[in-house]
């Protein structure tokens, strides 16, 4: 354990306008230097000095394309470091605290990085778990994916091989603590699988300006007649009432 590099990456993360450029990009999304200027409300050429040191710390990385200079985050483990740090600093309420109505649709559906969070990632995770094609070692802190999650994923129009033909080190499935929720949604291949096709078919869409997911009338239909009303019910209500549409759903 390199005591002198974890001490270099807490630096570099802990100044604020540095904090809010990664916190930008925890949507998966690469953008520019100026983008990422605004999102820190800083001018471009200080972004550009604090950009250049979270690329040479590989917790960033740029890919030309043209003209522009785009970043995003170098690796799920960065966003893992980045949510780690979010469930280390939310406050800790006894009781239900009102919000506002951004601070809502975030917690109905966001983007972690690549995977979904919030109660909608969460209420996923779940029923998967009901399903038995998730399996969470007892302290919760690793997952297994099972023989039915072919038939689990069926309804939603995905085949088992996209799950397996994504490849590479990172692991099928890995719960993670939702910051917001304090219970588990799913990351890792699974959780990045279920969050591009959610996009893609038009399920859910990217809010403006936010990491908040907006879920579409067709994909709100499909989602509830998945996990069944129940478990819809604590998608579309935080008190777990079920109203016809609730915030962070599109009319």
């Amino acid at each position: 354990m390199n005591t002198n590099r974890i001490a270099h990456v807490a630096a570099l993360v802990g100044e604020p306008a540095r904090t809010a450029m990664l916190m930008a990009l925890m949507d998966g999304r690469a953008l520019t230097a100026r983008e990422l200027a605004a999102a820190a409300y800083i001018t471009p050429a200080t972004a550009s000095r604090h950009l250049g040191l979270l690329v040479e710390a590989a917790l960033l990385q740029v890919q030309q394309q043209g003209r522009h200079r785009y970043h995003r985050l170098a690796s799920a483990e960065v966003a893992q470091m980045l949510e780690g740090l979010m469930q280390l600093t939310a406050p800790q309420a006894t009781r239900r605290v009102a919000t506002g109505p951004a601070d809502a649709a975030l917690r109905t559906a966001r983007s972690s990085y690549d995977h979904l969070a919030g109660r909608l990632g969460v209420a996923i995770a779940s029923h998967l778990q009901e399903l038995g094609a998730v399996q969470l070692d007892a302290e919760g802190a690793s997952a297994q994916v099972t023989p039915r999650m072919e038939e689990a994923l069926r309804p939603l129009g995905i085949a088992a091989e996209a799950l397996a033909g994504q490849g590479g080190s990172r692991p099928a499935c890995r719960p993670c603590l939702d910051w917001s929720e304090r219970r588990m949604h799913l990351a890792g291949r699974l959780g990045a699988l279920l969050c591009r096709h959610c996009l893609s078919t038009g399920w859910l869409r990217h809010g403006t300006g936010t990491r908040a997911l907006v879920i579409t009338p067709a994909g709100a239909v499909v989602l509830r007649d998945w996990m069944g009303l129940e478990c819809w019910r604590a998608v579309v209500d935080e008190r777990e009432q079920a109203p016809p549409l609730a915030s962070g759903i599109e009319e």
